[in-house]
């Protein structure tokens, strides 16, 4: 018996009626989460990483999913109904796809009617590939070379399967339409129903002489690169779409496509939370107290800030604009800045002098006789 599927929204953990950015937002959090690349050699991880993605497939487009809501698995299952009745029902002479393609628009396979012709146009398969990015390549989009192996119409018999010179005769068993009626009966009552022509195998076409190059099928196996766009502003579990760079189709159908997967390299010093960015500015106990000018490294490179004096350690200020840019929008996130005050470890003899002074200073530290030493040693060198 096959595995039973888990309800989508429930394996994006969102509610029926989510919208497209809540949608979305579920999405690209377990899309991030079980990446294969973040967990390589987990089997369960991949396994939860497919589920979420054609749970997403299928809610984020507005006819699958209303399709999806009104009948389940099903609506969204082109096999989804194949096979045939059992007795008990006297129903005559009738062709029962008449019946669940007035109801269904022709979406179930084995029976007649409205059901979708073998040898009609089908779409080929989408591929997916992934593709490592640098923190800044995301930020501000990039180009990138990919070399996949697809399959594409054959050039010496330009898809047809049929050696140059040839023609493909009509089956004349299903006449061309790639199926056949099968009558049947008992019990009383009698139906038809439709199934692929066994001997076209489909395709509603015969090839005596078959094109060397292809064998028949119409379609060669090639390796090609592309060169992929990748939109400023990417986050990492993302993906991008290529219309029609996927496998050909079937019987004069358009490519599928080909979607890349992208994964975003850690920076060494910033952290990205969406559009904005996080980094932490070491700072010494002088900065901290008097205040300084400082440079602070930005993905656009190095900006200046005016450090008051008396920050304190874990203050955040921020600097607008300095973030990533919206995906496919406009404006830009901003970049945080926390402080860290730096604690000294390996002081000279003169440093700690200098430092129990301060202490004296403040009320902090009892006053020694090296203490006054030292400010005679300052005075005298004056």
């Amino acid at each position: 018996m096959p595995e039973q599927k888990r309800d989508y929204y429930e394996v994006l953990g969102v509610s029926k009626g989510a919208s497209e950015d809540e949608l979305k937002k579920a999405y690209r959090k377990l899309a991030k989460k079980y990446h294969p690349d973040m967990n390589p050699g987990d089997k369960e991880a991949e396994a939860k990483f497919k589920e979420v993605n054609e749970a997403y497939e299928i809610l984020s487009d507005k006819e699958k999913r209303a399709k999806y809501d009104q009948f389940g698995h099903a609506g969204v299952d082109p096999n989804f109904g194949a096979g045939g009745f059992g007795g008990g029902f006297d129903m005559g002479d009738i062709d029962l796809g008449d019946i669940f393609g007035s109801f269904f628009g022709g979406g179930f396979g084995g029976f007649g009617g409205q059901q979708q012709r073998a040898n009609a146009p089908q779409r080929g398969e989408s591929l997916r590939a992934n593709l490592t990015i640098t923190f800044e390549e995301a930020a501000f989009g990039c180009e990138k070379e990919i070399e996949l192996t697809r399959t594409e119409p054959c050039d010496d018999c330009h898809g047809s399967g049929c050696q140059p010179g040839t023609t493909a005769e009509t089956c004349p068993d299903c006449r061309g339409s790639g199926v056949v009626r099968i009558q049947r009966g008992g019990g009383g009552f009698a139906f038809s129903t439709s199934a692929p022509c066994s001997r076209c195998r489909g395709t509603g076409k015969i090839i005596h002489s078959p094109c060397k190059s292809c064998g028949g099928t119409g379609n060669v196996r090639k390796k090609k690169r592309l060169t992929i766009t990748i939109p400023a502003g990417i986050d990492d579990g993302q993906a991008v779409s290529l219309r029609g760079q996927g496998n050909a189709g079937k019987n004069g159908g358009p490519a599928g496509d080909l979607i890349v997967g992208v994964r975003v390299k850690p920076h060494p010093q910033f952290q990205r939370d969406g559009t904005t960015v996080l980094y932490e500015q070491p700072i010494s106990f002088y900065q901290a107290a008097m205040g300084a000018d400082l440079e602070i490294p930005t993905i656009d490179g190095k900006v200046k800030y005016t450090l008051p004096a008396g920050t304190q350690t874990g203050t955040t200020f921020r600097l607008r604009g300095k973030g990533i840019p919206e995906l496919r929008g406009r404006g830009r996130g901003d970049q945080y800045v926390t402080v860290k005050v730096q604690v000294p470890t390996a002081l000279t003899a003169e440093q700690k002098e200098a430092l129990h002074a301060f202490g004296a200073a403040m009320g902090e530290a009892p006053a020694e006789s090296g203490v006054k030493s030292f400010f005679d040693k300052r005075k005298r060198k004056k």
